[in-house]
Parts: structure tokens; C-alpha cells; sequence
């Protein structure tokens, strides 16, 4: 009897370790055997009064990882939530809040935010509120998961958002996760302050070395905080894109459009990523064919793709086009734009849905919608008239300034009968709370609309002229007001054009020079681009950027050195020790030539070119077989007008490069380019130089002693050229077919070729050449020469011509108001200036 018992002992003590079928949670164990949603409810259904907090929070996650496995398209969030279980969840959960640890309280938040449960629900709100209570003892990954949740509900720049910022800023250092940290970046990046910013970024550099490089989520959402908060960290951002670059060739369309986004709103522009992006989505092309994975194809393959590739695109793009919803038809319509399309069915098809949707777009939306199409040339005044009344619309009961300056703007794209006074109301009222760059858009607008009024010839219509009085005070206003540098840059960053330049340009240097304190290696890139951009010689500011970026030329990226050389080069500028200037700025990119994108190193030569300025190691990393290759692989992945740009500047440095360092030997390869540009022309003359050759004639003693555009060796076009004897007499061109004019002094603008056109001077003759230089050619608050025009200069007398130049301020001067004085200016540049 005593032994009998004494096995049941035994039995129940091993139950008692081992656990038995009684003490096993069933519930859970039935949940964990789920397979779809369905199952899960049918569990929830029959287990409704043995339901633990555990319980709805396994359930409620079970869910979401349902839907997330599957397809947007194929997700079925609306019927989870529309199941009369799901609400029995909701119901408990919302019952057992206080009986949730931490962990679990914003795991719930998480799970019912992402079956897109609305933020107005009471189960959302008492989970928001508990977890603000316990904020303070968060573990960082549920503050991290927290985060998200706030920023899912458009809470970025709430008080909450606030405290979990604050929270952040003290235990940084204690984040070992770059998931965990990324994430919290993303959600605090409209709060954080420029110190904790760079708190974040430097312990995102070194958790990254850390991180599986497998894993792109986290590098992406680093590039997403650098852009959200303007703060271009190309250390980091060269980090990432080394995980983007690893990952490249398994990576979907989504996440290449996200990446390249990314990239494009940031102004960074990476060739090898370029190009693997190209490889990876042309592979998957023909796995794009439903509407929602073509259109992030279209938007991201399109203007990286070839000209065969992309007429691929555009007929797969017309086939799906009745199948895109409202969303996707303006993406397909931007990507047109961005292309430069001219596929009129495929234009016309992609309107006509836009038109279907008009009124389901949201005020940014129509603003983009109007600007695409305007851009398109796309022909339906049917159409641009729905669109103004929706603009107009808009417009009159929008309070954000960003808001209205979108929509003034498409406006003043549209065919344009007088403006109500309603919208100059609106305007109006939002004028003194608007950035440069804001009112600078207003600026052009307003422009627009006094042009195109019918009563701008006698007078400018009160109203505008009332705009523009508002306008100019709001700008000095700001730009006196101005107390930080880095601010001030951000806002100058999009500001130029006629009311720029005239209004506010003088105070703007003003105030750079007035917070010139503030110039840091941080900074001064985008300071320098904006000195270039405004072409504005400020030599204080310049000797300032010198001496800074001699003390701090280790602390800046090598990359952006191109940019702070830039005003001083197109400028033509030479701080005090300019030697000592461009020596460190060339020694500290040498050792990268190699990392340098292949469009970016042709600029960085060409920049330095202007100030005849050739380190040989950079001239020969570009003028070799490979490079040349990789460039112009390079070139096919950028846009018509970058590509167009950068072989101009390849041309003219292997021109500067063949003329002033022969020791190179560099060949001359571009005479086929030159050739092809030549037979597209350059249009007809300007009615000065027609003046200016019937002064030349007249000096000279005759037409045939003037020749207009004459083709140099390495393709310089002269204006005019003339050949004096040894005893200055003008020598006459034996062919004279070229210099007279056809109809209406309209100039056929083909240079003469070489060959037996430049025959060899008679001993002692000198051949001048006669150049007319624009406002183009000097900087805007000066007569100071910029670089471009002095580079023509050196290689002009390099080809052998004495060069006489005609600044335009010399030549509309009042003192050269008359015939006589004309031809005395002339003569005196021609006959004096060389002897």
C-alpha cells in the first residue's frame, strides 16, 4: 500500500517538473497551430472566456503577420477588422491594459496600428496613454517600437515625440542595435537639435560596422534621417551605400525606388549604385507586371534606362494604364516628365485618368499634376481649366505657406486671365510667413501674371504691384532678421532669377558677411555653391572660406572639395596664399581620385583647369582607357542635361589639358564631338555683333578684312578675326562668301573650317581675334572677369591670336553713344593695345 503510493508521489512530482496536459496552456498552443487568420478567430471564438492578456496579444500579432506576409494587394485588412472577433480582441485587450507588462503594451500598440485600427479608437488611445505613463522605464526597443507607433499617427512633433527625444539624447551610448537605432532616428528626426543629431549619426557610424551586412532596413533608414534633416554626412551615407551596394543584385523594385529617392532629394549621385540599381531592375521587368510593382519600376528604371529600354516601358505602361489607380497614374505622369516623354498615347492615356480622379488628389498633388502635364505639353484646355478651379480652390482655404506657394506656382503654369482677389487675398496673407526660397517661387509667379495681364504694357496692376511691395519688404525683413548661417543657407538654397538678383542679392551678402563668424567646414559647401550659383564676387567672404578650410581641410570630406573651389575658379579669385589654398585642397583629394564618382572627378579637373591649375595624378587618373569606360557607363544612367553637361566639360578639359600641358601627351580626342555640335549651329548673331562687324569693316577698310566665325584648332569659335601685316595693315580674306549676312541680318552661324582657311601668316603678320563678352562673362556686382572667359583667353594666345576683348559694359557705355567713338574704341584695340 505504501509503495503504491509512494510511485503516485513520483508521478505527480514529475508532472510537477515536466509539466502534465493539465497544466499546459492549451489556448496558446492552439494559437501557435494557426495557419491563417481565419483559424485564429475561430480559436478567439471558442476561447472567448479563458482569453488571457497573453492570449490577445499572441492573437493580434498572429494577424499582422498574416497580412504582412502577403502582397499589398492581396492584404485583407478590412475584413480582419470588420470580424466580429477581432472586435472581441479589441474589447479585452483594451479590459487588461493595466495587467500589460511594458513590452506588451506597445507590442499591442504596434499590432492593432498596423491592422490600420484608427488612431481616434479608444483601444489606440488608452494604449497610447499607458505607454506614455511608463515612458520613462521603456527598454529601448519598445521606446524604438513606441516611436513608430507616435509617428503612424502623425504625433512627430508632439510633446510625446518631445519626451521620447529627450530620453534619446541621455542614453544614445547605451544603443547597441542599429535596428533599434535607426528606427528611433527616423521617428524623432523633425525634433532633434543639431548637437544630438550628431550625437546620433556618429553612433550610427560605429553600430554599422557592427550590423549584419545583409540587411538593408537599417542603412535606409539612416539615409532617410541624413535627408530629413539636411544634414549631408557623406561618411555615413558612403557606409550605406556599401550595405545598398552588397545587396544590390537581390533587392525588389520597392526598395531601389525608396534608395533612389533617397538619393535624387539628396543632390547624391552614385555611380556604382547607378549602375548595379540599372542591372537589378532591368532583371526584373518581366516580374513587374501587375500596376503597383510596374509603377515603382517605371518611376525608378525609367530615367535610367536606355532609349530601347524605355519605349519598352512606355508600351508596357500603356497596356497597364486602365488598371492604375489615382496614386499611380501621377507617379507614371512625373516619371514621364522626368524622361522628357513624347509618347502621345501613352501621355493621353495617363491624363485621362488623372482626369477621371481629379477631385480624390490632395491639394501637393494637383500642384504636381499640373506641373507634369504643363511640362508634357499636354493639349486639353477642358482639362487645365478643371485643374485651375481645383488650384483656385485649394488655395483660397489652405493655411500651410508650403502649401500655397505649390499651388500659386502650378498656377502661374496655366493659361492666365486676371487673378481673382481671393487668391492675391491668400497670397497675400501668407507672404510674411514665408522663406526666401518661398518667395522667391511667389516672386516668379507674380512675375508671370503682371507679363501676361493686358494692361501690363500701359501699367502693373495694383494688386500685383501691392504683391510685389510685400513681397520685397518680407525678403529684407528676413534676410536682416537672419541670425543663423546654417539656416539662412537652407533657405538660399532654391533662391535665384530676375526679383532675386535685383531685390534681395545686395542684402544677402550683407548678411553672409555679417554672420561670417559663423562659417565652419560644416557649412562651407553650401556656402560656396551658393557664392558660385549667385555669381557674386565677395572677396572678405572668400579669404574667410580660404583660412577655415586651411585649418579644417582634414576634416572635410574629400568629395567636397570640388564645391569649395568652385567660386573660386569660376570666379577667377585668388585668396592671400592661394598656393598654400589649392595645394591643400589638391593634397587632401589625391589619395581618393579613385573613389571619386567618374562625372564628379571631370568636374573637380575642369574646375581647376579655369585656374590653370593641372596636378598631374588627377589629369592622368582621368585621361586613361578605363576611366573613359567607366564614365561613359556612367553617363548613361544620368539625366539628358547632366549627360549633355559633363561631356562638354570632358571636351573642354582635354582641350585645356592638349594646349597647356603638352608634357601630358594627352591626345585630342573630341574633334568628331566638336564636328557634331558645329552642324547643330548656334543660331543667329546678336544685333551687337552685326554692329560691331560693320564697325570692324569700316576700321579695317573694307568687309573682306573681317571674317566672323571662324573655327579655331580645338573648336573655339572666334567672333571675329582679322590679320594684321608686320606694318599693321589689315590683310584681306580671299574668300568672301562667308561675310555677308542673309535676310534680315540673319547669320547662318557655320564656322569656317580649318585647313586651307588658316594658311600660314606671312612673316611677321599677327592674327587677332575679336571677341564680344556678355554680362555671362563677369560677375554680377563687378567688371571682374570670371574664369571661363579668361581660360579663352590663355588658350586664344596659346593658338596664336592676339585676343581683343569687347566687355559689353564698354561697348553700351554712354561714352561710346556715337558712330565715331565706336570705330575710335575699335581702332585703338585693334592698332594700340598689341604694339
Amino acid at each position: 500500500m505504501f509503495q503504491i503510493r509512494a510511485v503516485r508521489h513520483c508521478f505527480r512530482l514529475a508532472r510537477l517538473f515536466h509539466g502534465s496536459p493539465a497544466n499546459r496552456d492549451q489556448v496558446l498552443e492552439q494559437l501557435r497551430l494557426c495557419s491563417s487568420e481565419d483559424h485564429v478567430f475561430d480559436v478567439v471564438g471558442k476561447n472567448k472566456a479563458k482569453l488571457s492578456v497573453s492570449h490577445v496579444g499572441h492573437a493580434l500579432s498572429m494577424l499582422w503577420q498574416f497580412q504582412k506576409e502577403k502582397p499589398e494587394m492581396l492584404r485583407t485588412l478590412d475584413f480582419i477588422r470588420r470580424d466580429p472577433q477581432f472586435l472581441t480582441l479589441c474589447v479585452l485587450a483594451e479590459n487588461k491594459i493595466t495587467l500589460m507588462d511594458d513590452a506588451t503594451v506597445v507590442d499591442m500598440l504596434y499590432n492593432v496600428l498596423r491592422l490600420t485600427v484608427e488612431p481616434h479608437d479608444t483601444l489606440v488611445q488608452q494604449l497610447v496613454t499607458e505607454a506614455w505613463l511608463r515612458l520613462d522605464r521603456l527598454q529601448m526597443p519598445a521606446l524604438s517600437k513606441f516611436a513608430i507607433c507616435l509617428n503612424d499617427q502623425h504625433l512627430q512633433h508632439s510633446p510625446l515625440m518631445g519626451h521620447v527625444t529627450h530620453i534619446l539624447s541621455h542614453k544614445v551610448d547605451t544603443i547597441e542595435d542599429v535596428r533599434i537605432l535607426s528606427a528611433l532616428m527616423i521617428s524623432v528626426s523633425a525634433l532633434v537639435s543639431p548637437g544630438l543629431r550628431d550625437m546620433l549619426v556618429k553612433r550610427a557610424d560605429t553600430l554599422l560596422d557592427t550590423m549584419d551586412p545583409s540587411q538593408v532596413n537599417s542603412p535606409r533608414r539612416l539615409v532617410q534621417f541624413l535627408r530629413n534633416t539636411k544634414h549631408m554626412y557623406l561618411p555615413l551615407l558612403e557606409k550605406c551605400n556599401r550595405v545598398f551596394l552588397l545587396n544590390a543584385s537581390h533587392l525588389d523594385a520597392e526598395n531601389l525606388s525608396i534608395i533612389l529617392g533617397l538619393y535624387q532629394s539628396m543632390n547624391f549621385n552614385n555611380c556604382d549604385f547607378r549602375l548595379a540599381a540599372k542591372r537589378r531592375l532591368t532583371e526584373l521587368v518581366d516580374s513587374c507586371n501587375d500596376p503597383a510593382a510596374f509603377t515603382k519600376l517605371f518611376a525608378s528604371l525609367g530615367p535610367l534606362a536606355g532609349q530601347d529600354t524605355r519605349e519598352g516601358l512606355e508600351s508596357t505602361a500603356l497596356i497597364l494604364a486602365d488598371e492604375l489607380n489615382s496614386q499611380q497614374a501621377l507617379a507614371v505622369a512625373e516619371t514621364l516628365e522626368e524622361i522628357q516623354c513624347r509618347n502621345l498615347q501613352l501621355i493621353n492615356k495617363i491624363a485621362l485618368i488623372i482626369s477621371r480622379n481629379l477631385e480624390m488628389y490632395k491639394p501637393v498633388e494637383a500642384a504636381r499634376i499640373t506641373q507634369a502635364l504643363v511640362m508634357l505639353h499636354y493639349q486639353n484646355p477642358e482639362l487645365f481649366t478643371r485643374l485651375r478651379s481645383i488650384l483656385e480652390h485649394h488655395l483660397q482655404v489652405s493655411v500651410f505657406p508650403y502649401e500655397v506657394t505649390l499651388l500659386t506656382r502650378a498656377l502661374s503654369m496655366l493659361p492666365c486671365p486676371r487673378l481673382g482677389e481671393a487668391v492675391t487675398s491668400r497670397v497675400d496673407s501668407v507672404l510674411p510667413q514665408c522663406n526666401l526660397s518661398d518667395l522667391n517661387t511667389f516672386a516668379t509667379a507674380i512675375s508671370k501674371w503682371v507679363r501676361n495681364n493686358p494692361s501690363y504694357r500701359h501699367s502693373t496692376p495694383s494688386t500685383y504691384a501691392q504683391l510685389l511691395q510685400t513681397l520685397n519688404h518680407c525678403g529684407l525683413e528676413r534676410l536682416q532678421k537672419a541670425s543663423r548661417l546654417d539656416l539662412l543657407l537652407e533657405e538660399l538654397k532654391y533662391a535665384s532669377g530676375e526679383w532675386f538678383e535685383e531685390i534681395l542679392l545686395g542684402e544677402t551678402m550683407a548678411s553672409l558677411l555679417r554672420l561670417r563668424e559663423q562659417v565652419s567646414w560644416t557649412n562651407i559647401p553650401e556656402l560656396s555653391l551658393f557664392l558660385t550659383r549667385a555669381s557674386h564676387l565677395c572677396t572678405p567672404l572668400l579669404d574667410h572660406i580660404a583660412a577655415v578650410v586651411m585649418k579644417d581641410i582634414h576634416k572635410i570630406h574629400y568629395s567636397a572639395v570640388y564645391v569649395i573651389l568652385l567660386p573660386f575658379t569660376v570666379l577667377n579669385y585668388d585668396p592671400p596664399c592661394a598656393d598654400e589654398f589649392f595645394s591643400a585642397c589638391i593634397h587632401h583629394f589625391s589619395p581618393h581620385i579613385s573613389s571619386f564618382d567618374p562625372h564628379l572627378l571631370v568636374l573637380l579637373a575642369y574646375s581647376l583647369a579655369l585656374a590653370d591649375c593641372f596636378p598631374e595624378e588627377l589629369i592622368r587618373g582621368i585621361f586613361n582607357v578605363d576611366f573613359l569606360a567607366r564614365l561613359d557607363c556612367q553617363l548613361e544612367t544620368l539625366r539628358d542635361a547632366l549627360n549633355l553637361r559633363i561631356r562638354q566639360r570632358l571636351m573642354e578639359l582635354n582641350r585645356a589639358v592638349c594646349l597647356q600641358c603638352p608634357e601630358f601627351q594627352v591626345p585630342w580626342f573630341h574633334e568628331r564631338y566638336c564636328q557634331q555640335l558645329q552642324q547643330k549651329g548656334n543660331g543667329p548673331i546678336s544685333v551687337v555683333q552685326q554692329q560691331i562687324h560693320r564697325m570692324l569693316g569700316e576700321v579695317l577698310g573694307g568687309m573682306e578684312y573681317a571674317k566672323m566665325a571662324v573655327l579655331t584648332p580645338y573648336s573655339y569659335t572666334v567672333d571675329f578675326e582679322c590679320v594684321l601685316d608686320r606694318q599693321q595693315q589689315p590683310i584681306p580674306y580671299m574668300d568672301t562668301n562667308l561675310l555677308h549676312m542673309r535676310d534680315e541680318g540673319v547669320f547662318p552661324w557655320q564656322p569656317t573650317t580649318l585647313g586651307a582657311e588658316r594658311t600660314q601668316l606671312p612673316p611677321g603678320a599677327l592674327r587677332i581675334a575679336v571677341d564680344f563678352l556678355d554680362s555671362k562673362s563677369f560677375c554680377k556686382n563687378s567688371r571682374h572677369m570670371k574664369g571661363e572667359a579668361m581660360m579663352r583667353k590663355r588658350h586664344l594666345e596659346i593658338l596664336g591670336y592676339h585676343v581683343v576683348q569687347i566687355p559689353h559694359f564698354e561697348w553700351n557705355s554712354m561714352e561710346l553713344s556715337t558712330k565715331d567713338a565706336w570705330k575710335d574704341y575699335l581702332r585703338k584695340k585693334i592698332f594700340t593695345e598689341h604694339s
